[in-house]
């Protein structure tokens, strides 16, 4: 059983998403209903997971990459492949969107909370913006000849990637996203997981107003 600190939309959606497609049960607490949160994460961000099954001490993990391969480690699955070049290319795919898809988008949300001056802000969002359509273009060129990053089937990077994909919209930024990504985008957010995610997340907002 897993407990999963959340904020709607945010990169722990991802995490949830995953957790759902490998047909394990999630409890969801958001980030507001706990007092002290720095409790929980020094850093103050989310996702943080609860895994009950690990040994006392060890169960409350940080960080989206490492809870990401936490858990694709601990359920395998065709998410992660078990051995070779295409498990190389999984792990380096994960780390791609965390690492450098993720901070890309980090900037417009810093922006928009730290820059009063409009000048400012609209110069950095537009140097933020042309590093993000940057990405999304290396994603493109990898999808020219496959529907997901990881061949035929869906894989953790995809899901992470079409979670970040949703947040540009809450920014006067144009970000463009090329017509195999909008494809592999649409595809992951039909899965029954990721629907599945997004209203159990919606509950559990409604439940703290």
């Amino acid at each position: 059983m897993y407990t999963l600190y959340f904020v709607p939309d945010a990169c722990s959606l991802a995490t949830q998403v995953v957790l759902r497609e490998l047909g394990q049960n999630v409890e969801l607490i958001h980030k507001q209903q706990v007092a002290d949160f720095s409790q929980v994460n020094p850093v103050g961000v989310v996702p943080v997971l609860h895994d009950r099954d690990q040994p006392e001490g060890a169960q409350l993990l940080r960080e989206g990459a490492a809870i990401m391969l936490h858990i694709l480690e601990k359920h395998q699955s065709h998410l992660l492949p078990a051995a070779g070049s295409e498990r190389q290319q999984a792990i380096r795919n994960i780390m791609f969107a965390n690492a450098s898809m993720h901070p890309a988008y980090s900037r417009l949300f810093f922006a928009a909370a730290n820059m009063a001056d409009d000048d400012t802000r609209r110069a950095f969002f537009a140097a933020a913006t042309n590093s993000i359509n940057a990405l999304w273009r290396v994603v493109e060129q990898q999808l020219q000849q496959q529907p997901f990053l990881g061949g035929n089937q869906v894989s953790a990077a995809d899901i992470m990637l079409t979670v970040y994909s949703r947040w540009g919209a809450a920014f006067p930024v144009d970000i463009v996203i090329g017509e195999k990504t909008r494809a592999m985008i649409s595809n992951v957010m039909a899965m029954d997981s990721f629907r599945a995610a997004l209203a159990a997340e919606q509950d559990a907002q409604q439940q703290l107003q």
